[in-house]
């Protein structure tokens, strides 16, 4: 019998951490952009696009450099 008072303790005790976490989520504005996660999907991803062309550039000066360096 003691077992299972503990189980109803431990069980309660976890729901209100569930329910605090949640309370704590929706108060810091987790839950307010609701329309951006359903049509992210059809937006171009420039920032990134031009984020790889500036690594390739990079990458070219760099070996370019090593290129000059081993001469």
């Amino acid at each position: 019998m003691g077992i299972i008072l503990f189980l109803i303790a431990a069980s309660l005790v976890l729901a209100l951490g569930f329910l605090v976490s949640f309370l704590w989520a929706y108060k810091t504005g987790q839950y307010e952009d609701d329309y951006t996660p359903s049509v992210r999907i059809l937006l171009d991803d420039v920032v990134s696009i031009k984020q790889d062309k500036s690594k390739v550039k990079t990458t070219i000066k760099l070996e370019e450099k090593i290129k000059t360096q081993l001469k």
